[in-house]
Parts: C-alpha cells; sequence; structure tokens
C-alpha cells in the first residue's frame, strides 16, 4: 500500500513537473499576464478553462483554471478532456482531403455518388460544398428541434441520417450563398464510411491521431462510453451552476474528445507534417469560393483570416456547455488553444487577448482612410407628405423588424437602439448618410402594399409595411388557428387562440406566445422557429406557414382540413 502510495506521489510530481517545464520557456512576467487574463475562474467552485500555448514543435504553456467536475471537486488540468464542439470540423474535412489525395473521391463529386440515400433534389450537391458549408442543405440541429427532439436528448447519427434523408428543399441553390450547416459535416462522416469502409472515429484513429500520438483523442459516437479524466459541462442559471446535458452519439460535426496536449500535436501539424503533408494542409485550408466568383472566409472546416497581418486558421466550437477556440499561425509556428466546460464563457475573446501578448502587430502601416460619407445635401425631405407614405414599420421575409421615422424633415432607419440618418441617392432610393453601401429602395404598390428592398455588400432583403399599432381582434386571430403539418419532419404544430392571445403548441413543448406582425408574421420565443410566415392561396385563405429562420428556410407546414 505505501508503494503504492509512494508511486502515485511521484507520478504527480512527474506530471507537475512536466507543467511546470513548458511554463519555463516563458518569462514570469508572461506567465502573469496569463493567469490574469483566467484568474476570475481560477477557484474551486466554479468550472472554468485549460489553455495551451505552442510554438514550434513544443508546447511552452499548458494550465487548468477551475474546475472539470464541481461534484467530486476535480481539477481541470492539461490533460482534462473536453469535448470539441465545432472544432470537431476540421478533422472531418482533412479525413475527406486524405481520401482525396489517394483518388478514392473527388471534391466536385455530386454527394449522392456516396451518399444514395439523401434525396434528388434536382441539383447537383458537391462535396466540396459540405465543406465549405454552401450546399443549402438545412441544419440538422434546428431540424430536429422544430421535430420535438430537444438538443439534451440522446441524438445518434442514425436519427441525423433519417432526418436528412426526407428533406424536399433547400434553403438555396448550392455555391449561391454561405449558411453555416452542420449537416453538411454528418453527411461527410458517412461518405467517409461509405469511401473507406471504416466509421469516421476509426479513420481518423488510424491516418491522423495515431501518426501524431494523439492517444487522448477520439471522436465520441457513443454517448454511454466511460472517458477517463473528461471534464462535465455546466451552464450558470440564475446566479448558480447547472448541469449542461450532452448526450450526442453522433460523429462529424461535433464530437470530437481531446485534450491541451494533445490538440498542440495538431497545431505542430499544420507546419511539420506527420500526419499528410503540405498540399493536404494548403487544401484544408483553401478559402471557398460562391458561384459568382466571391471568396470566403471558410475553408474545408476551418476559416482563414488575419490578425495583426499574420495569416491565421481557426474555428471555434459550442454544444451544450463546453466552448472551445483553436488558432494557428502557419508562419509563426505558434497556436492557441483554450477550451472551457461553462457556456457563458468567451474563448474567442480570450484567444484574442491571449494571440495579443504573443503576437506583434506586422499589418501595413497605412493612413485610415476616410469613411465614405454620402451626400448630405440630400438629407433635407421637404416634402413630408410624400415622404410619410414610406415611414413605419417594416418586417421582413425571416423576421428581421426595422422603422423608418421622420424627424424635423429627417429620414432616419431605426434599428432596435441605433438610428441610421438617410439622404436621397437616385430616384426611390436612399442610403445611410455615413455608409453609403447600404441603400433602400421603396416601391409603394398601393395605399395597402409598401416594400422596401435593402442592399448591403453581398446581401440583399425585401420588408413589407406592417401597422404596428394594430390590434387584431379575436375573430380576425381565429383566422390562423387551426393544425399545421409538416410531411418533411413528420411533425405537427397547432396554433390556438386563448385569453385574445396566439399559442404555439406541439406536444414535446410548452406553450409559446406567438406576436403577429403584419397579417402574414407570427414570431416566437422558440429558437428553432421563432419566425412563421403565412401561407396563403387565391382566395387569400390561410393554407399553412414557412419556418424562415436561423439557417432554415421556407420549411412548409400545410394547414390541415378542418372538421
Amino acid at each position: 500500500m505505501r508503494l503504492a502510495r509512494k508511486f502515485l506521489f511521484i507520478c504527480s510530481l512527474s506530471l507537475s513537473a512536466a507543467v511546470c517545464a513548458s511554463a519555463q520557456n516563458l518569462p514570469d512576467s508572461t506567465i502573469k499576464k496569463i493567469d490574469n487574463l483566467f484568474k476570475y475562474w481560477d477557484k474551486n467552485t466554479s468550472p472554468g478553462y485549460a489553455v495551451g500555448v505552442v510554438r514550434n514543435d513544443s508546447l511552452i504553456f499548458a494550465k487548468g483554471y477551475g474546475m472539470a467536475n464541481l461534484e467530486y471537486n476535480i481539477p481541470i488540468k492539461p490533460e482534462t478532456i473536453f469535448h470539441m464542439a465545432s472544432v470537431s470540423k476540421q478533422f472531418t474535412a482533412f479525413s475527406i482531403v486524405l481520401l482525396a489525395r489517394q483518388g478514392k473521391l473527388n471534391l466536385d463529386d455530386d454527394i449522392r455518388k456516396y451518399l444514395p440515400w439523401f434525396p434528388d433534389l434536382k441539383v447537383k450537391i458537391t462535396v466540396r460544398n459540405l465543406l465549405n458549408h454552401t450546399s443549402g442543405i438545412r441544419d440538422q440541429w434546428q431540424l430536429l428541434a422544430i421535430a420535438g427532439t430537444r438538443l439534451d436528448d440522446v441524438i445518434t447519427q442514425d436519427q441525423v441520417i433519417k432526418i436528412l434523408s426526407k428533406q424536399q428543399a433547400l434553403n438555396f441553390k448550392p455555391g449561391e450563398e454561405y449558411s453555416y450547416s452542420n449537416s453538411g459535416f454528418t453527411m461527410l462522416a458517412e461518405i467517409v464510411r461509405a469511401v473507406s469502409g471504416k466509421s469516421l472515429r476509426k479513420f481518423t484513429d488510424s491516418a491522423i491521431f495515431k501518426p501524431l500520438g494523439m492517444n487522448n483523442t477520439h471522436f465520441h459516437d457513443d454517448y454511454t462510453e466511460i472517458v477517463p479524466n473528461r471534464s462535465y459541462s455546466y451552464d450558470r442559471t440564475r446566479g448558480h451552476f447547472t448541469n449542461s446535458t450532452l448526450s450526442y452519439s453522433v460523429a462529424g460535426a461535433t464530437s470530437l474528445f481531446t485534450n491541451i496536449d494533445d490538440i498542440g500535436k495538431w497545431v505542430m501539424n499544420f507546419y511539420d507534417h506527420k500526419a499528410g503533408d503540405q498540399k493536404d494542409i494548403e487544401q484544408l485550408t483553401q478559402k471557398g469560393k460562391l458561384n459568382n466568383g466571391t471568396e470566403i472566409d471558410y475553408a474545408l472546416g476551418i476559416s482563414v483570416n488575419d490578425f495583426k497581418g499574420h495569416k491565421i486558421y481557426s474555428h471555434n466550437g459550442a454544444d451544450a456547455g463546453y466552448r472551445t477556440m483553436v488558432s494557428v499561425f502557419p508562419d509563426l509556428k505558434m497556436g492557441f488553444i483554450i477550451f472551457s466546460n461553462l457556456g457563458d464563457t468567451d474563448p474567442f475573446g480570450k484567444a484574442q487577448q491571449l494571440q495579443g501578448l504573443f503576437i506583434k502587430d506586422a499589418s501595413p502601416q497605412k493612413k485610415s482612410p476616410k469613411p465614405a460619407v454620402a451626400d448630405s445635401t440630400g438629407a433635407i425631405f421637404n416634402d413630408t407628405l410624400a415622404i410619410k407614405k414610406i415611414t413605419g414599420s417594416y418586417i421582413s421575409e425571416d423576421g428581421a423588424r426595422f422603422a423608418f421615422k421622420l424627424k424635423n424633415r429627417k429620414l432616419f432607419w431605426e434599428t432596435g437602439r441605433n438610428n441610421n440618418q438617410l439622404v436621397k441617392h437616385a430616384n426611390d432610393t436612399l442610403v445611410m448618410l455615413n455608409d453609403p453601401t447600404v441603400k433602400f429602395i421603396f416601391t409603394v404598390k398601393s395605399s395597402k402594399e409598401t416594400i422596401v428592398e435593402q442592399y448591403w455588400p453581398g446581401n440583399h432583403r425585401k420588408l413589407i409595411k406592417y401597422d404596428a399599432d394594430a390590434k387584431p381582434t379575436d375573430v380576425q386571430l381565429q383566422v390562423y388557428a387551426g393544425n399545421y403539418y409538416c410531411p418533411e419532419l413528420d411533425c405537427s404544430y397547432q396554433i390556438v387562440l386563448k385569453d385574445h392571445h396566439l399559442l404555439l403548441t406541439n406536444a414535446k413543448y410548452n406553450d409559446m406566445p406567438l406576436t403577429l406582425y403584419g397579417d402574414n408574421h407570427l414570431t416566437n420565443n422558440f429558437w428553432w422557429m421563432d419566425n412563421l410566415q403565412i401561407v396563403r392561396n387565391a382566395k387569400n385563405q390561410v393554407t399553412g406557414f414557412e419556418v424562415n429562420s436561423g439557417r432554415i428556410r421556407h420549411l412548409l407546414f400545410k394547414r390541415q382540413n378542418r372538421d
């Protein structure tokens, strides 16, 4: 027994020495600055952070702050295992890159070549579209939530595949837009399985993790599996901590389990290759392009940006109470790793601060250009009768709400707490005084219909005017009551009138109040479907609604015939 205790003590000393040795490469002043960034969480009563800094071929700093498990008083250490959330995506993407180099697939292949279960939507969706988030495929988490699956339920790979196999439409034509979609990376994991004959877990273990010596890393595809040294997930509710349940048995978009030391080895692989080679890294970090040639910052499961004049590869993640951030500076041969097990932390912001301690600004010294300003001679509207026809409240297809108001013969675009002055530009076009790239084109179709088209660089939306002061009667509200069914998700919601208010109700969720804007928009506080756009027939009768919310567009719920 004494021998065992002595052995454990020596092991503990060895581990502490290893952590301290890595920090000895840094001046005490720098270590103190890092500690100050995380000191708020450095206590035994709070979840916290694990932090790592990589330089060249070494992990020069690794330390834990706060607790991995509050119930058993277990602190976070550099070897503590964290769930990576969307940081996982770059490993799924690298698997695809390796298979492409082996000639087993092509990034421009149609995904149905490998996934025949995905419906034929009469457009080509490529493997590259999935990797760049330009596929138009609706996001799996939102689809599951609408269908009645809570994100803290047990969610399996087969369950996600089943719901994706029933899609009847896309959010947009592939390649036309960038819209983040977790679905695409679950599908990429299935492509890895189809091409290699191995699950993503087994393929990454043999092709990536073993070559890199990442011995404490795996894709966690069985939520019941016990993982030693694992951190637990927490949120903060009304001033106290609560468990934040994560029961995923899915892999591809998420579910990588790893620690600071192992991710440090992955960081080094971007410039000192042991899994794949430089061409594979170049492929992984090649920015995507839209159909019109516009380049986007997202590459293959990883973003490519600039920080203080240096190239940076990065990705963050958020699932349950886990928050993660990994950034790599390939030209500097440096990397920064921040993991947290508390939902209200900000690893991205902390990464910016941490990087700032090590990286000097190499941005070209240029004189700041004067911001573009529109011609202010068009700022005064003398014809107030004409301009009042376009003032008022507007709502867009995706539920965005704005107002245009006239004050002292000046027109303002109001968005929340911001008031932006508009000036005349040409014909019916108005622009922001301080940013003329934001344009508004108004069209008064009739006394009952006014629309505005809003344009800003790379984006556009259409808004319709509504009466913000209207107080609909019970008779008017009753028009929307009924049962609504979505064949794509095989689920129903009901809209009911109760105590002069509309409610959205479902067997799985609590009743949710609905607010009517104009005649065709119902909003609520369900994050998965907070904006419903009413669909009508030629007789102006309500025949259904579309979910236009977050990463879902035009998901149709049909109104069932009344008895």
